[in-house]
């Protein structure tokens, strides 16, 4: 969990909230420029950019970059739209995150020396960590992707270059009854770790827009969320089950995203991921919020749902992934979560 700042807030930082529902922070001394923080809230980089913007300097103390380095190209992608508006707010941050270490060691050099055997080469010195090698494709695909609409380079140097292979394996596992039970037991209704398990199993979303559901998004007793997946932007209609509410209305809950941590202030992604990961230790359960959504969607799949349903309620498209679990569900009895769980999964599927 993020350390928090203390009150009162320090001067000229302002607060605000997207169109999506995220918060956004800046710093603007009277009325002069406003200058975007951009590491999350809380930590340590997000004071030394505070700082830093106080005393007039470029974001993270870094000199403008030279005309032509890779360092320049960086700066020229962050500015464009494919990065400030088809990417989701947790990816830039992973993509900042591993090109930190890429500006450290070789910011300063020509991007135009950058060729397919360097992309290689990049990739196989994280190799003995796959998520990290996959990571590193993914921002360079986007960095040189873009670079290549923009005219900046005439060859992408990550055409062809092949993500390290997956484990081979059925991704995050999936939580089970006996799991859920076990986290209910251990975090009861009116405790800020219940809320966060009960939005993520009746409402199926993803942590990233788990965390920013709230009252803002429901109207007649809908919520509706603009969601985003691979670039896409997406509108998903959930209805707020008798379940949930229930939840909600103990709390705690924040002022404008359900999901909240200490004194109701609000998560980015990573550290909800975290967070929700410790609280489901304590409960005995060694497994993350990727498995909440697993079990959502089984038990919508086991309850009779549709792919189209199931595309629906979880923001799919193309019925590749609603075709997993229909598929898996075949020929199973109608099981589900025990109780309020299995009514959830009902209204789901419309019965």
């Amino acid at each position: 969990m993020i350390d928090t700042m203390p009150r009162p807030r320090p001067p000229h930082l302002h607060r605000q909230i997207t169109r999506h529902g995220n918060p956004v922070w800046y710093v603007r001394p009277g009325k002069g420029p406003r200058t975007r923080l951009r590491a999350p809230y809380g930590t340590p980089e997000f004071d030394e950019q505070y700082q830093a913007a106080i005393a007039g300097k470029p974001p993270h103390g870094r000199r403008k970059a030279e005309s032509g380095t890779l360092a320049w190209l960086w700066e020229q992608y962050r500015q464009s739209a494919a990065w400030t508006q088809k990417l989701k707010p947790s990816t830039r941050r992973m993509h900042e995150r591993v090109m930190k270490h890429v500006l450290d060691a070789s910011g300063t050099e020509p991007f135009a020396s950058i060729n397919r055997k360097s992309i290689v080469a990049g990739r196989e010195k994280r190799s003995s960590t796959p998520s990290q090698a996959r990571k590193f494709l993914d921002t360079m695909r986007g960095l040189f992707r873009w670079a290549l609409d923009a005219e900046h380079i005439k060859v992408d140097p990550t055409a062809g270059v092949k993500n390290p292979a997956k484990p081979k394996n059925n991704g995050f596992p999936a939580w089970t009854e006996e799991d859920v039970e076990a986290y209910r037991k251990c975090w009861p209704i009116g405790t800020r770790q219940r809320v966060w398990l009960d939005v993520m199993l009746y409402t199926g979303l993803r942590r990233s827009d788990a965390v920013r559901i709230g009252k803002q998004h429901v109207r007649n007793g809908i919520a509706t969320l603009r969601t985003m997946k691979s670039g896409e932007v997406i509108e998903v209609a959930l209805p707020l089950l008798d379940a949930l509410k229930r939840t909600l209305d103990a709390g705690p809950i924040g002022d404008l995203a359900w999901v909240c941590g200490e004194k109701g202030r609000p998560f980015v992604v990573e550290s909800f991921g975290n967070a929700f990961s410790e609280a489901a230790r304590a409960a005995g359960i060694k497994k993350s919020a990727h498995g909440v959504r697993k079990i959502a969607a089984t038990t919508a799949a086991n309850n009779g749902a549709t792919v189209a349903q199931l595309e629906a309620i979880f923001g799919w498209q193309g019925g590749r992934m609603a075709s997993l679990y229909t598929k898996a569900a075949d020929g199973l009895p109608s099981r589900g979560l025990p109780s309020a769980s299995r009514r959830a999964s009902a209204m789901f599927c419309g019965r």
